[in-house]
């Protein structure tokens, strides 16, 4: 054995020790996940954010009724548009889908509380959806929180 076959056989053998990677999501599961992450990008960001963000009358009266003002409905307008953007993101995507579950519950809350009951399984359809997305991703959520405890350290 050659000393360039063996620095290749120990560089080899150096890069396989350690844990396995986690297995990956198969393809059609990634694709159905990309779709519902790009589905629900454009409804927080596009459909429920920027017109919160821009004051519209509609959004305005739902958060007059809720009582908070306009300071809440431009804060969750501000949540929902950076949810939005975050599912786009691939490593942010699992714990970004997990904020905006949280955010949706509270939006049936104040649906329940405030608001009428008419529309009240919209918020728990949408949080189903970021459930199953958060669970898609959950490895590579594990990954970036494992990091960031990491360099906290």
């Amino acid at each position: 054995m050659t000393t360039d076959s063996a620095n290749t056989t120990a560089d080899t053998a150096h890069t396989t020790t350690g844990p396995a990677p986690s297995p990956a999501v198969s393809r059609r599961a990634d694709i159905a996940l990309w779709t519902g992450q790009i589905a629900l990008a454009l409804l927080f960001a596009v459909g429920s954010g920027l017109p919160k963000l821009a004051g519209m009358s509609a959004a305005a009266e739902s958060f007059d009724q809720i009582g908070y003002g306009d300071w809440f409905m431009y804060l969750v307008g501000a949540l929902e548009v950076a949810g939005g953007i975050g599912l786009l993101i691939p490593r942010l995507a699992g714990l970004t889908a997990l904020a905006l579950t949280g955010l949706m519950v509270g939006a049936e809350i104040f649906t329940w509380a405030y608001l009428d009951t008419t529309y009240w399984y919209t918020p728990l359809i949408i949080a189903v959806i970021l459930g199953g997305i958060a669970y898609g991703r959950r490895r590579a959520t594990a990954t970036l929180l494992g990091q960031l405890s990491h360099r906290a350290r």
